[in-house]
């Protein structure tokens, strides 16, 4: 008990940043994760709750069991870091990320990679297997998973060769006169967005899941869609609508998988006329328009797929602005969902 108590003291003060989440949340969890059998990671939040998570009101953390801890000894910092992750990751976007999908942790630089088996089950990050078959602790902001050991921290797949795709068939709205009026064309009606702006809302999306709710708009091709939905934060003036609601929007359904095989330069169309989405890369991490997918596959049905952003679209500069622009733009910190697909 000595040494998880100093364990836990370490990752204290590496965790000594204000978090936005609650913490009566943070103290259940643990006490549901020590009647769950994982004592040393139940301590570690006890003593984290008043200073967790920087810049993030949700968490992800896959805890090792008990016998791990007794195994290795007084885990290193950066051992503990990438056990936890800043972003929600409920087990049915877990279930829908490639392998190859790389997933940001605590630790700078460094991804939990998954390796889950294309048979899709059990879920495997960095080949370390999630134990539980649903979290063991889940209040849509804080999500824990129980995993059989810890993580490598220099975990490495081999670089994989990635097979290009034809650009997506997408048929553009922009081309017809009624691409920016609010006459619904075959609309499919409110029951196609509820289970989507219910998602939106649990997950910190408001305006983007009001603008589902709101059905003004009418859609050439309304059997399938794509949503980019920014964070509310993202989005200046909310008033401006429908514009910032149809430039997040593509006219055919896209998974992740399908976004991460696009070329170099893929132009999508959206809702907005004038207003498309180019593809492009910077290492690993793909971008649309500049902006990194934060939260890929939030929700996705037969027709419908939404992917959270954590900043609003906008249009790309021409090559000749962007080298006269200030260094600050085109740069962005975090680091969301990378992707390498086999």
């Amino acid at each position: 008990m000595a040494a998880l108590l100093l364990v836990s003291l370490i990752l204290l003060s590496l965790l000594s940043l204000s978090s936005s989440l609650p913490n009566q949340a943070v103290l259940d969890a643990a006490e549901i994760l020590s009647d769950s059998g994982f004592v040393s990671m139940a301590l570690t939040l006890e003593l984290v709750s008043q200073s967790l998570v920087p810049q993030s009101p949700s968490l992800t953390i896959f805890a090792p069991p008990d016998t791990a801890f007794t195994r290795s000894g007084q885990p290193s910092l950066s051992l503990l870091q990438i056990h936890f992750c800043p972003l929600p990751l409920p087990l049915q976007t877990l279930k829908a990320l490639p392998a190859g999908t790389k997933i940001p942790t605590l630790l700078s630089g460094h991804s939990l990679i998954v390796t889950t088996p294309s048979s899709g089950a059990p879920i495997s990050l960095n080949n370390v297997k999630i134990t539980s078959a649903a979290p063991l602790y889940d209040d849509g902001f804080l999500i824990i998973f129980g995993v059989d050991k810890f993580f490598d921290a220099n975990f490495q797949l081999p670089i994989p060769i990635r097979s290009p795709v034809p650009d997506p068939v997408c048929e553009s709205s922009t081309s017809s006169s009624s691409a920016n009026v609010t006459t619904t064309i075959g609309f499919p009606g409110a029951s196609w967005f509820e289970g989507a702006s219910a998602v939106l809302r649990s997950n910190g999306y408001n305006v983007m899941a009001s603008f589902l709710d709101l059905q003004l708009v009418g859609f050439k091709n309304p059997n399938s869609m794509t949503v980019f939905a920014p964070l509310d934060q993202a989005i200046e003036n909310p008033l401006q609508y429908p514009s910032i609601f149809l430039r997040h929007v593509v006219p055919c359904r896209l998974l992740w998988s399908d976004l991460v095989r696009f070329n170099e330069g893929t132009v999508l169309p959206t809702y907005m006329e004038g207003f498309t989405i180019t593809i492009s890369r910077s290492g690993d991490v793909l971008l649309l328009n500049g902006v990194p997918v934060f939260f890929a596959n939030m929700y996705y049905s037969d027709s419908l797929v939404v992917h959270g952003l954590r900043e609003s679209l906008v249009m790309l500069e021409m090559p000749e602005v962007a080298d006269e622009s200030s260094p600050e733009s085109g740069t962005n910190d975090e680091v969301p969902f990378d992707n390498t697909e086999f």
